[in-house]
């Protein structure tokens, strides 16, 4: 935790140190390296994952991407040791560890550089290279989908990554951004499944609402029930499909006319897919000790999807109904939430991200709420293209932005909710967290 002095400077602090410990709680639980740890064992000659039982035969390759990768391989580092043959590990500028018989390689997030390229394309060559006695260990996490990126035929860099861009600003849910993308990927969508011939053991880290094991770093060691149609439609939805550049557009094209690959669609008997760390997991570890702490601890959802600004406006309506009339639940009480919200942004924007915006916006609605705090945070460290993980709000922090001559509605309407945080010192910043599941929000009514 980078700035927990600053946040507790001034305001409710007694409530916003009890954001602070249950944020923490939850990272905690969704920490990369404690969940390969639990999930995986070697004994007498066998990889047993979650209770089930692989012969090694041959060789151990490990590739690894996403925002935990490196935490993840160092945890198979230490359960495998010299049974690992080789590996490949592709994750966040600024998020590498020291790895002893795995390659590190950082790369662009959430947009997609060439180190990005580069990592998926070292990644392909490795398991082109797994035979059919060998085990490739697979490690996905959030942020898999920008790290490992590798353009189908016919489709530039350059234009992949317009079409990110184009995506990532639209207002898409990640499940329809993801989408598309696996359909102008090449290992995306099950296609990296497709090229070993020995046994893939894969373990994800969920960062997607409802943890839907085809969307997560898009799906690239698992079935994909999405078709060209789907991508085609999710584009004209958000008004993309003029937009796009026109090699994704053709290349799409000729899918819908069936003249390319479509993603994979029937399970694969040498492909096992393990969830072993998720959102709801992190949002019960804080619920479980806030009731340690003595408080009514409550999860509303984990399945929070929307607008930011306005979700946080029916989040907000919520706890004032509490602090006012005791109801759905009786102060003090804690309220608790999981998820990924959406910014839909057109023409020029500040710098923020849905976490910062939900926690501005709800300033408006827990004004003068003394006892109440709200903390919203993306759990990998990075609200959108900044150095904060969110935001952490009380009943004074309204005041605070009016004092500093913070218009809020003009804020929002500019997508710069990092400025006007900043200056009231409710920015949430914790560095890299080397996890990822989603985003929390906690609110505590006292």
């Amino acid at each position: 935790m980078v700035n927990r002095e600053e946040l507790l400077s001034y305001g409710d602090i007694k409530a916003k140190e009890i954001a602070l410990i249950l944020m923490e709680e939850a990272i905690k639980s969704a920490d990369p390296y404690e969940a390969v740890k639990r999930a995986l064992k070697v004994e007498d000659g066998k990889l047993i994952v979650k209770g089930k039982e692989f012969l090694i035969r041959g060789k151990i390759y490990v590739l690894a991407f996403g925002k935990a990768a490196c935490s993840m391989a160092k945890a198979v580092e230490e359960v495998l040791g010299e049974k690992i043959a080789g590996g490949i590990a592709v994750t966040k500028y600024g998020y590498s560890l020291p790895l002893k018989k795995i390659k590190v390689i950082e790369a662009g997030h959430p947009v997609p550089d060439e180190n990005s390229v580069k990592g998926a394309q070292l990644g392909v060559e490795l398991a082109k290279k797994v035979k059919e006695n060998d085990t490739l260990l697979v490690l996905i996490s959030g942020g898999g989908s920008a790290l490992f990126t590798l353009p189908e035929d016919g489709i530039s860099f350059e234009d992949k990554m317009k079409t990110n861009e184009l995506l990532l600003k639209s207002g898409a849910k990640i499940y329809e951004i993801n989408t598309v993308r696996k359909h102008i990927s090449k290992v995306k969508g099950g296609k990296l499944a497709k090229l070993v011939k020995g046994t893939l053991i894969s373990l994800i880290l969920s960062d997607v609402v409802g943890d839907p094991l085809e969307a997560i770093a898009s799906g690239p060691t698992v079935k994909d029930p999405t078709t060209f149609k789907d991508a085609y439609r999710i584009l004209k939805l958000y008004n993309l499909w003029d937009k796009l550049p026109e090699s994704v557009r053709r290349h799409i094209e000729l899918g819908l006319e069936g003249k390319v690959e479509e993603t994979l669609k029937e399970d694969l008997p040498n492909v096992h897919n393990f969830l072993i760390a998720s959102n709801a997991l992190a949002c019960e570890a804080a619920e479980r000790k806030a009731r340690e702490l003595g408080l009514n601890a409550h999860i509303l959802t984990t399945t929070l999807e929307g607008e930011a600004k306005e979700v946080a406006i029916a989040f907000g309506s919520i706890i004032e109904e509490i602090y006012h009339r005791s109801r759905p639940f009786k102060r003090p009480c804690i309220l608790i939430a999981g998820g990924e919200t959406t910014v839909t942004i057109e023409g020029e924007a500040g710098l923020g991200g849905p976490n910062q915006e939900f926690a501005l916006s709800i300033t408006r609605k827990i004004a003068n709420l003394r006892g109440v705090a709200v903390l919203a945070m993306d759990t990998d460290g990075t609200d959108g293209p900044t150095d904060a993980a969110g935001g952490l709000v009380d009943g004074y922090t309204l005041e605070a932005l009016k004092k500093e001559g913070i218009d809020v509605e003009e804020h929002l309407r500019r997508h710069n909710a990092y400025e006007a945080l900043k200056k009231a010192k409710a920015l949430l910043v914790t560095g890299p967290t080397r996890t990822n599941v989603n985003s929390i929000v906690i609110a505590v009514i006292l």
